[in-house]
């Protein structure tokens, strides 16, 4: 600083010029070099992010108070991170951001108190934390008490847990104990070529393993969106990344105390989707594409669908029904015929548990086999694994509607919110199939002796499957037991799903009283 002005116009102009240096960041050429690798700074990205001219700084002048490895010489205002809030169309909206152009966005003591500040007022606010990740880890110079500091960010994490929505945007490296944050939040969003996370890097698993791979090889944005399912969204570039976290923004409440916010939709709630009779076939071994059915229900067809490129064999999906936020849960018959199997199962109780947590209605569509056989899926636990989603369900106390289309076969009718685990209302098309398993596979066992005793057992095999079809699975057969409410015309679908949402709006519903509950792991 320069030496002390004598009036209060020299002061407040000192104050412009120390802001203005800690806005620019410690060098063109460090600036540069971020650019040169594709990377926004971090004020270009938080730019982007809020709406314009809206953000507030929280701690711009803080420095690190670190001695030894030549850290007293290097002591740059913001100490390689952003804090602040701002808006988001308008709704308050707290965001701490890396600057990699500082230590590399390394986190030390300082650093950490600054995301531990901004993290208690976003919760005390009740407004939604936004990470924006460019960092190298641990600040390796300032030891165990970088490690304390991400240690403070895990417990803030964990207690901001369905209580404030919490996203985390990967715009860079994330190694080590840092990727732990991310993975405690309730959305992850990267992009490609230009952000990783992995515990441990390349060059470690080498060492230990014998096996070379790349950091996009190894924590690329592709690897974690289609294979770990730790990445909910990846996109081409930050610009692109950035606009969609404005807009699952705008679908989300500020926090656990409020509803999603609604809006005044154009698409009129009694129109009629004909279009459904040709989308789903009748034979229930025609596979179709569930999200044309979603399109064709929900408002002006749009939708934001999370964990696309995951466990592809269950679609998740927040869009609109007449203005209302809705979760849509929904088996997809073109991606191993819409089973469930182990990571179905934990993408659909994520969601459910997240929509729970945030009042977010949850609609239901079944059109499922079962789940997966095999010697991998048992071994792997499908079981336990199975069970996060049906405690997902029983568990909720939002609205809960779910639509049999077609099939609904076993435990995994059960387990995809059927009214025996708690659905509100329950409707179902006349296409539906509700049964323990499949005729074929029902009449091989009910009518085994008759099948082996008969002097030709594939006609008599034929002829126990239609009656087992006629007495066990016609479409009314669940309904004249009361194990749906109604059976209704497909293409009414949409305006039977915002009337009986509309019902439910003032649903109150209350849990045992309890710490918390033990669900399967």
């Amino acid at each position: 600083m320069t030496d002390q002005p004598q009036d209060s116009r020299g002061r407040v102009a000192e104050l412009h010029a120390l802001r203005e240096q800690a806005r620019r960041g410690p060098s063109e050429k460090a600036t540069e070099a971020q650019h040169a690798k594709g990377k926004l700074s971090v004020r270009e990205r938080i730019d982007l992010l809020l709406d314009e001219g809206s953000f507030r700084e929280v701690e711009g002048l803080r420095r690190h108070r670190a001695t030894g490895f030549g850290l007293e010489e290097k002591r740059p205002y913001t100490d390689g991170v952003v804090t602040g809030w701002g808006l988001v169309h308008g709704r308050t909206v707290f965001v701490y951001a890396h600057d990699f152009r500082i230590f590399g966005g390394a986190l030390g003591e300082a650093h950490a108190a600054k995301i531990h500040k901004i993290m208690d007022m976003a919760i005390a606010a009740g407004a939604p934390l936004v990470s924006l990740n460019d960092g190298a880890g641990a600040r390796i110079q300032e030891g165990v008490s970088a490690l304390a500091g991400y240690g403070g960010i895990f417990q803030r994490n964990t207690r901001a847990s369905g209580v404030i929505p919490q996203i985390s945007v990967m715009l860079g490296p994330c190694a080590g104990g840092a990727a732990y944050s991310p993975a405690l939040t309730d959305f992850v969003f990267m992009v490609r070529e230009t952000s990783q996370m992995f515990i441990t890097g390349p060059d470690v698993v080498q060492a230990v393993t014998g096996a070379e791979v790349s950091q996009n090889g190894l924590g690329g944005a592709d690897v974690h969106a289609g294979t770990s399912g730790v990445a909910h969204f990846v996109y081409d570039d930050e610009r692109g990344c950035l606009e969609e976290v404005r807009y699952l923004l705008s679908v989300l409440p500020a926090n656990n105390r409020e509803n999603p916010p609604s809006v005044v939709s154009e698409d009129p709630p009694g129109r009629s989707c004909e279009a459904l009779l040709d989308l789903v076939p009748a034979d229930g071994n025609q596979p179709y594409d569930m999200r044309a059915v979603i399109e064709e229900l929900v408002d002006d067809g749009e939708l934001l669908e999370i964990h696309e490129r995951w466990a592809t064999n269950v679609l998740c999906v927040l869009a609109r029904l007449n203005g209302q936020v809705v979760g849509v849960v929904a088996n997809q018959p073109q991606s191993l015929a819409g089973v469930l199997d182990i990571e179905a199962s934990e993408k659909a109780a994520r969601f459910v548990q997240m929509c729970d947590a945030f009042n977010i209605p949850l609609v239901t569509l079944l059109d499922v086999p079962g789940f997966l056989p095999g010697v991998d899926q048992e071994h792997g636990g499908i079981i336990r694994h199975g069970a996060k989603l049906l405690y997902a369900y029983c568990n909720a106390t939002v609205p809960r509607v779910s639509v049999v289309l077609r099939k609904a076969y076993g435990g995994a009718y059960i387990v995809m919110d059927s009214q025996s685990i708690g659905a509100d209302v329950t409707y179902a098309w006349p296409t539906n199939e509700i049964a323990v398993m499949g005729a074929e596979g029902a009449a091989n066992v009910v009518f085994r002796r008759q099948i082996a005793a008969a002097d030709d057992p594939e006609a008599m095999r034929s002829r126990m499957v239609k009656e087992y079809k006629a007495e066990l699975m016609h479409p009314y057969y669940a309904a004249e037991r009361g194990l749906v409410d109604d059976v209704i015309d497909p293409a009414e679908t949409r305006q039977v799903l915002i009337e009986t949402l509309a019902m439910l709006r003032t649903k109150h519903a209350d849990l045992p009283a309890r710490k918390h509950g033990n669900p399967p792991q």
